[in-house]
């Protein structure tokens, strides 16, 4: 069974810093691109960041590039997503995502508020 448990999620402070993690099990993790997606109330589902299959290539949306990180450990089928210097701006909700040709796996999702 394919599973994707988001963790780390919470309220912090304007400025803050937050590590999400993404355990995966039930398909092989290595050969998966992965990738952060975020969803504000009222707002279309935005892709925050995506690491490809062998961790050699990054990509971030304009609205997080220098202030969030994505990484993966391969050994423990968990993808990372390290976001520094947090703004109000970036209240949501944050899923990840498991891609490979067809196979598309989504987790549930964690929320990240951020407030003072």
């Amino acid at each position: 069974q394919v599973q994707l448990v988001e963790s780390g999620g919470g309220l912090v402070q304007p400025g803050g810093s937050l590590r999400l993690s993404c355990a995966a099990s039930g398909f092989t993790f290595s050969r998966y691109a992965m990738s952060w997606y975020r969803q504000a109330p009222g707002k279309e589902r935005e892709l925050v960041a995506t690491i490809t299959s062998t961790g050699g290539s990054t990509n971030y949306a304009d609205s997080v590039k220098g202030r969030f990180t994505i990484s993966r450990d391969d050994v423990k089928n968990t993808v990372y997503l390290q976001m520094n210097s947090l703004k109000p701006e970036d209240t949501a909700v944050y899923c990840c995502n498991a891609a490979r040709s067809l196979w598309v796996y989504w987790g549930q999702g964690t929320q990240v508020t951020v407030s003072s």
